[in-house]
């Protein structure tokens, strides 16, 4: 938790920003906004703003551009106009905002049910018809259809997980995790945590629909507890997260069927670390580049930094400390060049400059607070 001067300097820094707000974006010279979910914390009022320079990797506060309580994870819209979060707070729901152009706050568009218990996942599908869902507590995934002003309609398309699980006392029973279109937007992919599976859909955008695909999923090693799921920009491999195992499992992806292969499974954590109960990881996504992908460690606090090769097999390269604990998520710039890691349970954002020949990472030396980050998300401002 943060002592009330480090708040009190926050909100400072924030109300300067703020007073800015009245130029243009790209007047200071920043390229991005990175948008930042946050949990239910007693200090976290919902979704925080900086101002990123993708040159300098420099992060300039906004502060609460929208108040969102519990608004864990969100998700931006293709065309850079409108936000999409979980509402945990409201029961299971999705809340869409508006986004100012020139100033990055977000204005409430309308909330509507994630057919679920626990949302904890967002996206917006490839052709911004849609947000997935996908619900934690109750297993579920749904479709929410997008309007042409940015509301959300309710779900046209809802999937119950059911199956039997490794471990009934970690893993309890179906718990959806994260849900993602594939490149081509045909197909969309749900990990289970409880089920140890990716679960393939059948994506029509048009229609707002989803139907099982055949084969309907693809298991992982029991115990493993896939949570996030990322493509690699060839559309020919794929790599998930596993929560309860602390590993990766890289996959072949045939785009045409839909179909998952595993190639490897391998940890995320040096090797003379032993998995125990306090360890878990979080995020995986790939670098635009292609050439390497980033993983978070929760109670180890580190992120796994691998190289990927032709084939979409993994080399552990280095464990590097977040400078926080509990880093639930982080984000990779688009230029590639800076990876800001969010430690949630120490309410910092670290910023890392990423070698783009070898993947490593280098702390900048930059810290900014923010109450129990959870999700980072960039918009492109000019």
């Amino acid at each position: 938790m943060r002592s009330d001067t480090s708040m009190t300097l926050f909100r400072l820094r924030s109300a300067v920003v703020l007073s800015l707000l009245a130029l243009p974006l790209g007047a200071a010279g920043a390229q991005y906004i990175a948008y930042i979910g946050t949990s239910g914390g007693p200090s976290a009022k919902g979704i925080y703003a900086f101002r990123f320079d993708s040159k300098s990797g420099k992060l300039d506060p906004i502060g609460l551009v929208g108040e969102a309580r519990r608004s864990s994870f969100i998700a931006l819209h293709p065309n850079r106009r409108h936000l999409y979060a979980v509402a945990e707070a409201n029961g299971g729901a999705v809340s869409a905002f508006n986004i100012d152009a020139k100033t990055g706050m977000l204005t409430l568009l309308n909330t509507v049910s994630s057919k679920g218990v626990g949302p904890c996942y967002v996206r917006v599908d490839h052709t911004g018809k849609n947000v997935l869902v996908a619900n934690y507590g109750s297993g579920s995934v749904a479709v929410l259809p997008i309007e042409a002003d940015g509301k959300l309609r309710e779900s046209t398309s809802f999937f119950q997980h059911e199956g039997t699980v490794a471990d009934p006392k970690r893993q309890g029973g179906p718990h959806a995790h994260s849900f993602n279109p594939s490149p081509d937007n045909r197909f969309a992919v749900a990990a289970d945590l409880g089920l140890d599976e990716l679960l393939v859909y059948r994506l029509d955008a048009a229609a707002g629909k989803i139907t099982p695909n055949e084969p309907p999923y693809t298991k992982v090693s029991p115990r493993s507890g896939p949570r996030h799921f990322a493509f690699h920009p060839n559309g020919k491999n794929a790599y998930a997260i596993n929560e309860i195992s602390c590993t990766v499992t890289a996959f072949n992806y045939d785009g045409k069927a839909g179909v998952l292969k595993e190639i490897q499974t391998t940890s995320t954590l040096p090797k003379d670390v032993t998995v125990t109960g306090r360890l878990s990881t979080a995020e995986v996504q790939v670098h635009p580049s292609g050439k390497f992908l980033y993983g978070s460690n929760r109670g180890h606090d580190s992120i796994a930094v691998f190289s990927i090769a032709p084939n979409g097999a993994l080399t552990l390269l280095e464990n590097v400390a977040t400078q926080g604990k509990i880093p639930r998520n982080f984000g990779i710039d688009p230029t590639g060049s800076f990876l800001l890691a969010a430690n949630q349970d120490s309410g910092n954002i670290v910023v890392f400059r990423i070698d783009k020949k070898s993947g490593r990472l280098t702390p900048t030396g930059q810290t900014v607070e923010v109450p129990a980050p959870m999700c980072v998300k960039f918009l492109p401002v000019k």
